[in-house]
């Protein structure tokens, strides 16, 4: 990787952690962060952890990514950082997105999980910003870990201390269940048992969404572990979600098979690529300008999305990769909406995430049932999700959470579970207790039984958080 970037690179167990390392790194705890709203709620997770304000940008209907004429001058003002999604691999403007960024002297992290192989103006995604973070699962489906690639390589030395710092034990049963996982779903699939395969990767905790696309928000736990942030491990039961062993050292099992499929990635994206390539000539697509890049999922624009995402899998063609409804609904309390949400419950709503590698079964489906593309995005036609607001939220100079506000997101009844944090936070490093942010709702909730969120009043040394 370091050799296909042109940038120094550090390996990470997960891209998850990769992102939390590179945001507590560049960007001061407190500062407000834009990202498109259409994105993976643990990414959105990482964010608080680090500490961080997300504030929701405006996207284009087509693709998701991040519409930049759209971004009102008030929502500039002030930003700490600007992260990029690429989601399902199409690139967010991130030539503009640069530009805005060193004129304001902020940081620039690319999330390239689903972009390991997308151009812009012939130069790679995730060689633009401070920092950019790789998955080595979604393309390579190596299931081993990430890559921190960084432009200063005067930075990896203190990266590397505190990924270390992070870093939990090699564990002999994980590193068996890995080895074993690929030939045992193959097995399975092999017997067309496709919902038994799910059931043992669930049970594995490798897959804890089941039919749901957002994880429950637990929002009163949130404001819980809010009081630690910046701090990773008080939002450990969010960030492992799908993967308990975001943080776990690899062992040589995992690194070399990692190596092995690193060397087949060019002929990995060229399938992708072609599979992309008759995904969008599709009815159900829409293309943009310039050439065909290897995206991980095609978002397909359909009218019933839940219904075609049932048909696929009556069809045994599982689905995932869905990002409904939008971060500034599913967690309205904790983000500063967009001014402009209408484009991204839309997109939400009618993508329908399509395999480049199985498009000719996907496409052979989708005609034999003859499924409806979407209908024409208009603004003014767009019905909001049930759990929105409705209301554009201003961002008051201070804010105060409720547990009233946390109703916008159901979620069943059940007793307080203990945070998985050690038991005297407080005194680690990183972490003073001198100053108290009220996070306020009053344009959402009304504002009873307020809770008092408590952040530091200075960034604390980096590394030096306490070990799990």
């Amino acid at each position: 990787m370091r050799a296909r970037l042109g940038r120094e690179c550090l390996y990470v167990p997960s891209c998850r952690l990769g992102m939390y390392l590179a945001l507590r790194h560049w960007v001061k705890p407190g500062g407000r962060v834009l990202m498109a709203p259409v994105n993976d709620d643990v990414i959105f997770f990482v964010v608080l952890a680090a500490g961080l304000k997300p504030v929701m940008a405006p996207v284009h209907h087509e693709d998701g990514s991040i519409d930049m004429a759209a971004i009102p001058d008030a929502t500039w003002e002030g930003l700490s950082a600007v992260l990029t999604v690429n989601i399902y691999g199409n690139p967010d403007p991130v030539m503009e997105l640069r530009s805005r960024c060193h004129l304001m002297g902020i940081p620039l992290i690319e999330d390239c999980a689903h972009a390991i192989g997308t151009t812009v103006g012939g130069r790679l995604v995730g060689t633009f910003g401070e920092a950019s973070t790789y998955s080595l699962g979604k393309h390579l489906g190596a299931r081993t870990g990430g890559i921190l690639a960084i432009a200063d390589p005067a930075q990896r030395r203190t990266l590397e201390a505190a990924r270390d710092e992070l870093l939990a034990p090699g564990n002999l049963l994980s590193e068996l269940a890995y080895g074993i996982r690929p030939y045992a779903e193959s097995a399975v699939r092999g017997l067309r048992l496709t919902s038994l395969a799910w059931a043992v990767v669930r049970l594995l905790g490798m897959e804890e969404r089941g039919p749901d696309i957002r994880m429950p928000l637990r929002a009163a736990r949130l404001v819980e572990a809010l009081n630690h942030a910046p701090s990773l491990l008080p939002f450990n039961d969010w960030v492992k979600v799908d993967m308990h062993d975001y943080r776990m050292r690899p062992g040589k099992l995992r690194l070399g098979r990692t190596e092995g499929m690193l060397a087949e990635l060019d002929t990995l994206l060229n399938a992708y690529r072609e599979g992309t390539a008759k995904l969008l000539e599709s009815r159900w697509a829409i293309r943009r300008p310039g050439p065909v890049q290897p995206l991980f999922q095609v978002p397909l624009l359909v009218e019933d999305r839940e219904g075609t995402r049932n048909l696929l899998h009556r069809n045994r063609i599982n689905t995932g990769y869905l990002y409904d409804p939008p971060l500034d609904v599913y967690a309205a309390a904790f983000t500063e909406h967009s001014r402009t949400p209408e484009a991204a419950e839309w997109f939400g709503r009618h993508a329908m995430p399509a395999d480049p590698l199985k498009a000719d079964r996907i496409l052979k489906v989708l005609d034999r049932a003859g499924v409806a593309p979407a209908p024409p995005f208009s603004p003014r036609q767009v019905t909001r999700h049930p759990l929105s607001t409705g209301r554009k939220v201003r961002r008051p100079s201070s804010r105060t959470l409720t547990t009233e506000a946390f109703s916008t997101f159901p979620e069943p009844p059940a007793a307080p579970e203990p945070l998985s944090t050690p038991t005297d936070i407080s005194g680690s490093p990183g972490y003073r207790e001198q100053s108290t942010m009220q996070l306020r709702a009053a344009d959402l909730v009304p504002e009873d039984h307020t809770v008092q969120i408590r952040t530091p009043a200075a960034p604390g040394p980096f590394p030096g958080e306490p070990r799990a």
